[in-house]
């Protein structure tokens, strides 16, 4: 079961949950082992050897998320892509990158198909298998008696990646996506500062991204990759304009060349660079640990931010 982006709701018949940036994977509990396969029905079970390990019982059906949890608990999706696509990960890289399963649904029990049973009393009986006391398990929070508002502020001012609100007599839909589940990621928004631009595939003179760069700890500018949504077609001419008048030859920060994230594919894909100068605001959802935007949508120009003023990105 999908949920359905939009606003956070209101009213007393939501719960509410944190939203984690994992793997969504549903895990089948058996002989003392777990089997997890993805959204798209991919085997993940070899990946995740510390996983399919666990022994929770016979006859379970789970709605899960796999995880890699920072130095602060934050799940990070960035750490959790050292472990993707990985069939047999060394020993060191499982004691590097450890793995938790989040388990938010509980879909089959003992015999019993519990689909059609409304949220609310699937959580009661997730609750009551106590797979908490399993390490590398954790069932998180369900939240009700508060607002959405509430909740989104909340989530918010921990830095957590959102809020997903469930009906709490919304029956599980396999495969399907629902109006009976609605996330809400948090947005965050970071002052960059803008140093080239992309042309597009099929015309040099179509802009088709802006390449960033932001301050690092100690206030150097550092490349930041790019960003190619939220503009006009008319913003996007009158940035490649602006940046065409600070026009440089090569990059005027230092560039991670192991990425390539800066050489765009295609004949006309090469990089305008430009002086630093111009300051916009990005839209986005997480900055990863090797330093890039996760879904950066462009917010607009700002004259009033000076290179000096920009902060790192958090």
């Amino acid at each position: 079961m999908l949920a359905t982006a939009g606003p956070v709701p209101g009213g007393d018949r939501w719960a509410f949950e944190i939203k984690f940036d994992g793997i969504r994977a549903v895990a089948a509990a058996r002989d003392g082992r777990l089997r997890l396969r993805s959204r798209n029905d991919k085997d993940l079970t070899a990946g995740y050897p510390e996983l399919s390990e666990l022994d929770l019982g016979p006859g379970l059906l789970l709605d899960t998320e796999v995880v890699a949890l920072d130095s602060s608990g934050r799940a990070d999706f960035g750490l959790l892509q050292q472990r993707m696509n990985l069939t047999r990960p060394s020993a060191e890289l499982r004691e590097q990158v450890p793995v938790t399963l989040v388990v938010f649904d509980l879909l089959h029990h003992d015999g019993e198909d519990l689909v059609r049973v409304p949220y609310e009393r699937r959580r009661e009986a997730l609750l009551e298998l106590g797979l908490d006391e399993h390490g590398g398990v954790y069932v998180p929070p369900s939240f009700t008696g508060i607002s959405g508002e509430q909740m989104l502020s909340a989530v918010d001012a921990q830095g957590l990646e959102g809020v997903v609100a469930k009906r709490l007599d919304s029956r599980y839909e396999p495969g399907r996506r629902s109006r009976s589940w609605i996330k809400t990621p948090i947005r965050r928004t970071c002052s960059v500062a803008v140093i080239g631009w992309t042309p597009s595939a099929t015309s040099g003179r179509h802009l088709s991204s802006l390449q960033m760069a932001v301050p690092d700890g100690s206030g150097e500018l550092v490349y930041a990759g790019d960003v190619g949504t939220g503009f006009s077609q008319a913003t996007r001419d009158r940035l490649r304009d602006l940046l065409e008048e600070r026009s440089r030859p090569d990059p005027p920060v230092p560039v991670d060349d192991r990425t390539h994230r800066w050489r765009p594919a295609g004949p006309l894909g090469t990089v305008h660079w430009a002086e630093p100068g111009l300051v916009g605001d990005i839209h986005y959802r997480q900055f990863t640990r090797d330093g890039s935007f996760r879904h950066p949508s462009w917010h607009g120009l700002r004259p009033d931010v000076d290179l000096s003023d920009l902060e790192p990105p958090t």
